[in-house]
């Protein structure tokens, strides 16, 4: 059996909401860093996007308008 490369997702778009782009910058470079440090990472990432959805006003000010 030959296992398959894994190739690098690319880094998602920026929100344009800093402390939302700062996780998604931080879960995107996982791939570099050793396993044994993922799970704080991702442990920090649900934090910090837990406290985003708990704070509606957070970034607010820089968050893209949406038109429909």
């Amino acid at each position: 059996m030959t296992e398959e490369p894994v190739v690098a997702a690319s880094a998602p778009a920026p929100t344009g909401i800093p402390s939302i782009d700062t996780v998604l910058d931080l879960v995107a470079g996982l791939d570099s860093r050793p396993l044994e440090e993922h799970a704080a990472a991702f442990e920090a990432a649900h934090s910090q996007l837990r406290r985003a959805l708990d704070d509606p006003d957070l970034g607010a000010d820089d968050a893209p308008t949406h038109t429909a």
